[in-house]
This record gives structure tokens, sequence and C-alpha cells, in this order.
């Protein structure tokens, strides 16, 4: 189910990414170690898109660049995540991924969260009138977002056209005259450099009104993974944190599907224990499942 699912959500033409540490268990000192745990996350509901909404969570014990890479091979399209090296590596025109013949290569479309992030942190400590500002403009954004959530994809890009992108080329032109005010240690130019040395990526959205403004999808993914990792200490090994990401996939996507996970998990497991034909394993995926009374009834009402 997992695998169906994480075929599903790697299809798709934009996919939520974002990662968060998990501690293992290191075998014989006693021990932990810190593994990462990555949610990849399809959602169009935003715009009206079709696919089903799912989440594919993946292990690994680590968190170099190579994961991510090797997580998405073969996809093709639009990453939105935060500004991870692994995933600006992976689309860059060097990367082997962005070289092959099969489509586009992939695009970093980055996320506003992160960026107004560093600006209210510094709001929060200095009281920055400039950082208010940035805050207040970024505010604007989001408001047009607000707007124009659950429309199609069409009215969402012209909504952004007409007004979003004039107000992020004049947040483009201030923040550059306020970055030249002030000295390369100081906290608020890193907030400012980290936003405009990420421009194209964070502009992305503006262009397409498929995409979010930011990543916050992906976030929200994770929170399942936040509080239960407060109810066990550690995973027992590499073997438990991919049997965790199995776990966190089916139930995650189940809850994104209006589901509720116990139930539909354990009418799953009992369907399976019980012969359901490997081949018709799609019908049990969250997006297609039936209660098996349901089910019973569709089949006699054929016959």
């Amino acid at each position: 189910m997992a695998e169906l699912i994480g075929a599903h959500v790697l299809a798709a033409p934009i996919i939520h990414s974002d990662d968060t540490p998990i501690a293992v268990l290191a075998p014989g000192n006693g021990k932990t170690r810190t593994g990462r745990l990555w949610a990849y996350v399809v959602d169009e509901r935003p715009w009206q898109g079709k696919r089903a909404p799912a989440a594919y969570y993946r292990f690994s014990p680590d968190r170099r660049g190579e994961r991510p890479r090797d997580h998405l091979a073969g996809f093709r399209g639009v990453i939105q995540a935060d500004a991870f090296s692994g995933y600006e590596a992976l689309t860059r025109s060097t990367s082997p991924s962005n070289r092959d013949s099969r489509g586009p290569p992939l695009i970093h479309a980055a996320c506003w969260a992160h960026a107004r992030r560093k600006f209210y942190d510094v709001f929060e400590a200095t009281k920055s009138p400039i950082a208010a500002e940035a805050l207040k403009r970024i505010g604007e954004l989001y408001r047009i977002e607000t707007e124009i959530t659950g429309q199609p994809a069409e009215i969402r890009l012209v909504a952004r056209r007409n007004r979003a992108v004039s107000m992020l080329d004049a947040l483009r032109d201030w923040l550059t005259a306020q970055r030249r005010r002030l000295s390369a240690k100081n906290a608020l130019a890193k907030a400012i450099q980290y936003a405009l040395s990420r421009w194209e990526a964070l502009t992305h959205y503006a262009g397409d009104g498929r995409l979010a403004i930011d990543n916050n999808v992906a976030e929200r993914a994770l929170r399942g993974v936040a509080i239960t990792r407060k109810n066990f200490l550690f995973l027992g090994s590499n073997a438990g944190g991919e049997r965790a990401a199995i776990l966190y996939t089916v139930l995650e996507t189940a809850k994104l599907n209006g589901l509720d996970p116990q139930a539909w998990l354990s009418d799953v497991i009992d369907r399976m224990a019980n012969n359901h034909p490997i081949n018709r394993l799609g019908e049990l995926l969250p997006w297609n499942w039936q209660p098996e009374i349901a089910t019973l009834a569709a089949r006699a009402a054929t016959r």
C-alpha cells in the first residue's frame, strides 16, 4: 500500500517536501543517533486539481543530500521545499537528473513561510521597524492567497499576475535598498540576504496557479511525527525507521482523504489477511476505499 501511495505521489507534477529528525538506537553503546523522516506530499485541493491528496514518507539514517535525490529518482516537476542544499542541488542544471532527456528539469519553488520566519525572529528580538515593514509586505502577499485558495489554477494565476507580481517587484527593490544600509553580520541583513539570494525560487509561485506560496502542506504532514515521537524514546533500528515510514505513509494519507485512519487500516488489514487479490490492491487505497459492507452491496447490485 505504501509503495502504491509513493508511486501516486511521484507521478504528480508538484510535490511538497520537508524532513524532521528522529532518534534511532545506536547498537552496542546504549545511545541514540539522529535519523531523518522525509515527507513528500501531494495536495491539489487548493487549486481544484484532480489528484487525490497523499503523503509518502521515507526514512534515512542521515540528512545527506543524496537522500532526496534517491527518493525523487525519476520525478519530473516542481519541488516545493525549504532551502536545504540537497533540494537546491537537485534543481541545478549540472544535476544528472536535470540532464535527463525524459522531460523538463526539476524546479525548486521556495517557501515564503521560511523567509517570513527569519524576519519575524528579528522583529521579536529587536522590534526593528525594517523587519516590521517586511512582515507587513509579506502579509499582503498572504492576503491574496487567502482570497484565492480553493479557486481553479487559472483564476489563481490571474490574481497573482494582476496583484502579487507588482508587490513582489516592489518588495525586492525595497529589500535590496535596505540590504545596502546594513552590515553583513547584522541579523536583519542575513534575513534579507536569505530572501534575495533565493528570489527566483521564492517567486516561482506567482507564475503558476498550481503552486503554493509556501511549503506548509509538508510541514503539516510532519506534525504527526512530532506528536508521536513524544510517545516513544527512539526507533530501534534503521529497519524500524523504514517500518515507521510505511505506517506514517498509510495513516497520514488516510487522514488527508478524510478517513478515520484506524477504521480504514483495520478494514484493509482484515481484507488483506483474507486474500484480497493483489491485482485489486488499488481498491483499498484511501481515495478509492469503501467499507466492506458498501463494497459487498455494490458487487451484489452488479450481478
